[in-house]
């Protein structure tokens, strides 16, 4: 099975969801979607891996809820990793405790997203972790920071003062027009600087930032 991701073909998506009715609701919506064709739909772990021998195709990205019975999500990320290593997992769930998104992350999901997010957003996040993103609801990302959240360094010298403090914005978990606000810019000129810091930074995305921070890695 191959999990590699076409431009042209629609996005190949597993759904892992214990209650029928959210299964249901996501699966009429997210299936119904032009960009993304629902190739398996499982209401547990157990499920999902007794159903994977069946596809033609292994789905590229697994969207894949944290509190399951029987196995849970976290549980079952090493061996859904383990069997599918090209596919991308997307964490939802209604936990936004650190230590379960931290597990979430060290264990191979690409992105943690709850379930309070409008079914745009969560489509959203579907095709950003397939071409390489790492989707975060910005609540996550607060709680993550907020865990782990060391004084913004990011390669002293790096950024100029301005992007600094952007930066610093960004980690407090503000959006552009927050930060814009905070710093007395206009939004456009915020954007610019952050498209700056992401080129300096070697980042793609706001997600992909704030996670490598939370790392310590910046």
């Amino acid at each position: 099975m191959s999990a590699a991701f076409s431009t042209t073909a629609p996005l190949r998506l597993a759904l892992v969801e214990d209650d029928p009715e959210l299964r249901q609701l996501y699966s009429d919506y997210l299936c119904r979607q032009p960009e993304l064709s629902c190739v398996l739909l499982a209401g547990s772990a157990e499920a999902f891996f007794e159903q994977l021998p069946d596809l033609l195709q292994a789905p590229q990205v697994v969207l894949l809820d944290v509190g399951l019975p029987g196995r849970s999500g976290l549980d079952s990320l090493p061996r859904l990793k383990q069997l599918l290593p090209d596919t991308e997992v997307v964490m939802h769930t209604v936990f936004d405790d650190p230590d379960r998104i931290y597990q979430a992350l060290c264990r191979g999901a690409s992105g943690y997203v709850l379930k309070n997010q409008p079914l745009a957003e969560l489509k959203a996040a579907v095709l950003e972790v397939a071409r390489g993103g790492a989707p975060m609801s910005r609540a996550v990302a607060r709680q993550v920071l907020a865990h782990f959240k060391p004084t913004p360094t990011a390669q002293a010298g790096l950024l100029s003062e301005r992007e600094q403090q952007v930066l610093e914005g960004m980690v407090d978990g503000l959006g552009d027009k927050q930060v814009a606000t905070r710093l007395g810019l206009s939004p456009d000129t915020v954007r610019t600087h952050v498209k700056n810091i992401y080129r300096k930074l070697q980042v793609s995305s706001r997600a992909e930032l704030l996670s490598r921070h939370a790392k310590g890695q910046l």
